[in-house]
């Protein structure tokens, strides 16, 4: 399967595709800066140029799958979050529809449902996902959202805890949230799911298949 995956330069994107360099799926990896593309071709992906606040239609042309997991950061200002973070989302998903893009796995994060119940400083960043996550179940897609908890850095595990909702917030690792995101891609029970996933005691294939 060809995987264009948004955001190839960040901490998950670029695991990700370091994951499928080892997987049966190719993998391109979407990059703003075309100096980021070295990073990408030692895990044999090929680049792909293209921004999110412009039209990415070229971008996804040809692809099986989409997997986004770009976004403006938390040092960029509210306008850069709006941009990226909904309508880059939302202009790629309409993008896959019209190009003929089959699956959409989009990286969200457990408090989309419930954004007032986060700190405040969140709320607008999660409003923003929110509107993404809408706008793409109600697209014509086969969408997956993963929505993950609070990402760390801590050396991954391999193992996680997953659900549609989960009783429980917490933590996880980003390097298992990359290995969640590949397993996702094959997954015969993705389609149509959104998924809240955590640190846990379950290996992370079992953990999403048995969600």
């Amino acid at each position: 399967m060809k995987v264009l995956v948004v955001g190839a330069n960040g901490a998950i994107g670029h695991k990700l595709v370091e994951l499928m360099n080892n997987s049966p799926h190719q993998a391109l990896g979407m990059i703003r800066d075309p100096e980021q593309a070295f990073a990408l071709q030692e895990f044999d992906a090929e680049p792909v140029i293209a921004d999110l606040e412009c039209d990415c239609g070229p971008a996804v042309a040809g692809c099986d799958a989409v997997v986004f997991a770009a976004g403006a950061g938390p040092h960029t200002g509210p306008d850069k979050t709006e941009s990226v973070d909904r309508d880059g989302a939302m202009r790629l998903i309409d993008a896959c529809e019209a190009t003929g893009v089959r699956h959409f796995i989009m990286l969200s994060a457990m408090r989309t449902r419930t954004p007032d119940q986060a700190p405040e400083k969140l709320h607008h960043y999660l409003q923003c996902k929110q509107a993404a996550d809408e706008h793409l179940r109600r697209s014509g897609l086969q969408w997956t959202i993963a929505a993950p908890g609070r990402l760390n850095n801590d050396a991954p595990t391999g193992h996680i805890e997953a659900a549609e909702v989960l009783e429980e917030f917490g933590e996880i690792p980003r390097v298992d949230v990359a290995r969640a995101l590949l397993e996702l891609l094959s997954l015969d029970n993705s389609i149509g799911r959104r998924v809240e996933m955590i640190a846990g005691k379950t290996p992370v294939r079992e953990a999403l298949t048995a969600s």
